[in-house]
């Protein structure tokens, strides 16, 4: 199911109008992990708890009904992981899809990677539409026949069949990480990607799955003395010596391979000193960065924490480029966020194609996009009440104190239940995936 939206938020260079696709068909119980667009944006693909990877193509364009073209729909539905039990830790591994992250395509098939807490998988989407019939060894049933039987040969021929697309494991890497794994970036080699866990940082590479190089570790001789986990990691998009790593301090380390072979001493170090008029018991809780993305060009890093998006020069590591406040009027509900673990989610954030928009979520269904050269910035909720056919998509705003005015939502109505947390945008269109817990929308330019 879908339905068609039309937004405007002025600050935008686009077309008038945004068309929302909504995709429900996911159970209650199956909440939306992680989305991913491939390299040409063709294919969009999302992760869920249940450890499933649901695949989205693009429709293809036609003249009879051009705006279709936009429209996506299901091409593959696969099992990527399942339950398993850590019988010498006592320890369950749920199979919950922590992210996917999409491998330039060669060929005709597509080759993703997915990973839960402990596994990463590669795999492989290709499609068929032959079968070979004809064979000399069985019968057409697939059933072995008594060689005495075979009184001639036959040459075995393809026959057209139904479109198939078929999912298949190419690679399985495991045993590598003791703790969770939070993130994996392709490298832009080509051969190679990193896996990410809470004190640790692997290199593989995609051919070898019994061996992984350690190029970071944190973890302290006493665990008692640890101070920080590893949030997240990703590699440059253009050197593939060159990596950053975020930490649940506030800081952001960049790191070249070339140096050593073990990266404990990073080449730059990113943080912004903190004011101690500011500092209070949430502090170093809200600091924590929940994502960091470089941005197309590499000259820029994104970071997310609690309450603001930041934007870094990698050539100034003194203070942030710019600073976005997400959700500010939340400063002062800490206290209960904290009480219902809501201070402690991580929210994305993505860059547009160009670089100049930053993109990432809130709560209440909320998402919020900054204009960097503009510096405007909108709130839009993504909700199926909100998304009606041909509906305008209104910008919308929250009341901190004082009289609401009739399209403002006061922040003590806010339902911190309902959060976006995963957001990606087409690498090189004006259209972007939302995942509210169970739901998927996508928006993008009407085409006129």
């Amino acid at each position: 199911p879908y339905c068609e939206s039309q937004w405007l938020p002025s600050f935008f260079k686009i077309s008038s109008f945004l068309y929302c696709i909504i995709f429900c068909a996911f159970p209650s119980a199956d909440i939306i992990s992680t989305v991913e667009f491939n390299s040409t944006g063709e294919l969009l693909a999302t992760g869920d708890k249940g450890g499933r990877v649901v695949v989205f193509q693009r429709e293809q364009e036609s003249k009879n009904q051009p705006h279709r073209r936009g429209e996506y729909n299901v091409y593959s539905t696969f099992q990527s992981h399942e339950p398993e039990f850590d019988y010498l830790k006592s320890l369950e591994i749920e199979e919950k899809i922590n992210k996917i992250r999409w491998l330039p395509q060669q060929n005709a098939a597509y080759f993703l990677l997915s990973t839960n807490d402990k596994t990463v998988k590669l795999w492989k989407i290709s499609e068929r539409d032959k079968r070979p019939e004809g064979y000399n060894l069985k019968d057409e049933e697939g059933r072995i026949r008594d060689p005495t039987t075979i009184t001639s040969l036959r040459v075995p021929v393809l026959r057209p069949m139904d479109l198939m697309v078929e999912a298949t494991p190419r690679r399985i890497f495991s045993n590598a990480h003791t703790y969770h794994i939070n993130s994996i970036s392709v490298n832009s080699d080509h051969e190679t990607y990193m896996s990410t866990d809470d004190l640790r940082i692997n290199l593989w590479n995609l051919e070898i799955t019994n061996r992984s190089f350690n190029i970071v570790d944190i973890k302290p001789a006493n665990m008692e003395e640890l101070t920080e986990v590893i949030t997240a990691a990703e590699f440059h998009p253009n050197q593939c010596n060159t990596f950053v790593y975020s930490s649940s301090k506030g800081s952001i380390r960049l790191c070249d391979m070339r140096t050593s072979a073990l990266c404990d001493n990073h080449s730059k170090l990113f943080e912004e000193p903190e004011d101690p008029s500011n500092r209070s018991f949430f502090s170093e809780i809200i600091s924590s960065i929940s994502d960091v993305k470089f941005s197309h060009s590499g000259r820029y890093l994104m970071t997310r924490d609690y309450l603001t998006v930041k934007v870094w020069d990698i050539n100034m590591e003194s203070k942030p480029l710019e600073t976005y406040q997400v959700h500010d009027y939340l400063r002062s509900k800490l206290c209960s966020l904290y009480e219902n673990d809501c201070i402690f989610d991580k929210f994305e954030c993505v860059w547009n194609g160009t670089d100049s928009v930053l993109m990432t979520g809130s709560y209440n269904n909320f998402f919020r996009m900054f204009d960097r050269n503009t510096k405007r910035d909108v709130t839009l909720e993504a909700s199926r009440e909100n998304s009606k056919p041909r509906a305008i998509l209104k910008p919308r705003k929250v009341c901190v104190g004082g009289k609401r005015r009739k399209d403002e939502i006061s922040v003590d109505s806010l339902d911190f239940s309902k959060k976006i947390l995963h957001t990606a945008w087409h690498p090189n269109e004006n259209i972007i995936a939302v995942a509210a817990t169970n739901n998927l929308y996508i928006f993008q330019d009407k085409v006129n």
